[in-house]
């Protein structure tokens, strides 16, 4: 397929905790002779005060195809966006686009709030240089998309923002750019329509359009993208196939010293709380400590050891077990076959739990656990803590080498004929 995005060496810098005063011919004279005066040090302050947003980022996009961009906040996504939506120029760098460009990199881009949202699709597509039967052509199916028909004659400052953004991705959507960039605002939208963008974007390269996705959601980013980018500090860190691209980010947003292996060194960083002490987390499987790596079809034993510094009422510990794409699989509570809530005095304690090794399938696993007082606050870290396992099938000819799913659970069937027969 032909190549409809280039970009070589890209490179954007921004000045920051300055303001530019360039309004007139005056502005920018006055700077210039006030340079000339400032001592060196300054002058060299001034030149480290910036940093480089993106930085010597290249690659190519072909027709019809849907590019996934992820990596932490800072790296680097939104600035590639806006360089190829025009909306800022790079400092360095070529760029070659063939094809009309929509963009929706954030809630309202692109509409004006004292115009209804019938007139504002009318003005999008007219930036988007269609002619006026082609939008009157789309216009039913945007507004049906959208589900703002009572609205649509309502100036859009009145529109909440879920209306807003629901109304402005079936604009780009349905007005036919050759490429579509869609950045993290399909976080405002509920899952419903979240769902629907989804399907919507994957009709649009079915098409042989071609979509540019940002997201945070690996799920959504999976489904939707054959090949993935990874921005890091402004560069370009991988670039193939979206789930060894996902699986590289996911595996390096887990902090280093949060991990089973570096845990003491972790536990002895977080703050002091006054009821509630962290001392150890460990794993066993057939009596052996494990670590990151576990056998499925083996029970998993988890020990949580822990120090009460004071009586503590309605004292709660929790797990949490999601996939590597952060869905919760399921949670259990240290007192949910209790009848009331646990009590604790001062002292040490350890608390244990069994998962049976029927449940958990070959994958990548995230646990998280929690200490709370409940119904009043969570102990530190507020946000619990998380250890990355994952489980291989070290027996080939096992039941779980075909298992269905993400949990393994096995359940007792009973057959028998019928005695009518």
């Amino acid at each position: 397929m032909p190549t409809i995005i280039s970009i070589e060496n890209l490179s954007k810098k921004y000045r920051i905790g300055t303001s530019r005063r360039h309004n007139s011919f005056r502005d920018i004279f006055d700077e210039k002779v006030r340079s000339i005066f400032k001592p060196r040090g300054q002058a060299d302050a001034r030149a480290q005060n910036t940093i480089w947003a993106l930085r010597d980022v290249s690659f190519e996009v072909q027709e019809g195809e849907v590019l996934g961009i992820i990596g932490r906040n800072g790296g680097g996504k939104s600035t590639l966006l806006k360089i190829l939506s025009r909306i800022t120029g790079p400092t360095l760098g070529l760029i070659r686009i063939r094809g009309r460009i929509a963009s929706l990199l954030e809630v309202g881009t692109g509409f004006s709030g004292e115009l209804t949202g019938r007139e504002n699709i009318f003005l999008n597509g007219a930036i988007l240089g269609m002619r006026k039967t082609e939008i009157k052509n789309k216009f039913d199916e945007i507004v049906s998309f959208a589900e703002v028909e009572k609205f649509i004659d309502t100036p859009v400052k009145h529109y909440s923002s879920g209306m807003f953004m629901r109304l402005a991705f079936a604009v780009a959507a349905h007005l036919e750019p050759e490429i579509l960039i869609i950045d993290e605002v399909l976080a405002v939208g509920d899952a419903q329509f979240q769902k629907k963008c989804i399907g919507k974007m994957e009709d649009v390269s079915k098409l042989g359009r071609t979509v540019l996705f940002v997201s945070h959601n690996m799920k959504a980013i999976r489904q939707l993208c054959s090949r993935t980018l990874l921005l890091r500090s402004g560069e370009l860190v991988a670039d193939g196939p979206t789930h060894v691209v996902t699986d590289q980010y996911l595996q390096e947003d887990v902090p280093a010293a949060q991990t089973i292996n570096n845990f003491p060194s972790f536990l002895s960083a977080i703050p002091e709380d006054e009821n509630f002490v962290w001392k150890n987390i460990s794993f066993y499987q057939n009596g052996a400590r494990v670590n990151e790596t576990m056998t499925c079809g083996q029970d998993l034993e988890i020990e949580i050891d822990f120090e009460v510094r004071k009586r503590t009422e309605h004292l709660r510990i929790y797990m949490d077990f999601s996939d590597d794409e952060e869905t919760l699989l399921f949670r259990s509570f240290n007192d949910e076959r209790e009848e009331g809530q646990l009590s604790f005095n001062s002292g040490s304690y350890r608390s244990t739990v069994r998962i049976p090794g029927d449940v958990l399938t070959p994958m990548k696993y995230d646990i998280g656990v929690y200490s709370c007082i409940h119904n009043y606050r969570y102990c530190n870290p507020v946000h619990g803590i998380h250890l990355p396992i994952n489980v291989v099938n070290q027996n080939l000819e096992n039941q779980f080498e075909q298992a269905q799913g993400l949990i393994g659970v096995r359940f007792e069937w009973k057959t028998v004929k019928a005695k009518n027969e």
